[in-house]
């Protein structure tokens, strides 16, 4: 356990390799399963880029003084509550009775084409009536399902990795 828990870098390679697997399973069900995001689940799939690009700099960089790696640690758990955050809404969308779906939104290109950069930002938090559609499941739990359990185990790690902050940097 000292081995995942213990060493700063090796905290950084777990989050980059979270990252990694969870932006690869997305790829691979939007390109050979050929189910097409909605604007929720492209948030989502941001939040986890972020995440795994602050976490291959802690890893590269290997921060030495205690100040830097508690900021990386911060920062990769605000992107991983932001990604919390998309997929509890859009797992409420999909709760929601069939009447009470907002309506459908243009393509995400489209939007990005047609409306200011921070119109389309609000509309992606918010979601539409794609979002709200369950293409996949497994185990009775949709997509937004799985992301949400996946970012739930890497803040469960972010909170562990927190609490031993002090002593995981003085094993350097």
């Amino acid at each position: 356990m000292n081995l995942v828990f213990k060493n700063p870098k090796r905290t950084f390679l777990v989050f980059l390799l979270a990252s990694i697997g969870m932006i690869g399973v997305a790829l691979f069900m939007e390109h050979f399963l050929e189910l097409k995001p909605c604007i929720l689940c492209y948030m989502q799939r941001g939040a986890v880029i972020v995440t795994g690009i602050l976490a291959g700099i802690g890893f590269l960089i290997n921060p030495i003084k205690l100040i830097t790696y508690k900021i990386l640690l911060t920062t990769i758990s605000l992107s991983i509550i932001v990604g919390l955050s998309l997929s509890l809404r859009q797992l409420y969308l999909q709760s929601l009775p069939a009447e009470l779906v907002p309506s459908c939104a243009p393509d995400i290109d489209y939007l990005i084409s047609t409306l200011p950069f921070l119109e389309v930002i609000i509309l992606a938090f918010t979601g539409d009536g794609n979002c709200a559609e369950v293409l996949w499941t497994f185990m009775g739990i949709s997509i937004p399902g799985w992301v949400f359990i996946s970012l739930s185990v890497l803040a469960i790690y972010c909170l562990i990795i927190f609490k031993n902050v002090n002593e995981i940097h003085s094993h350097k």
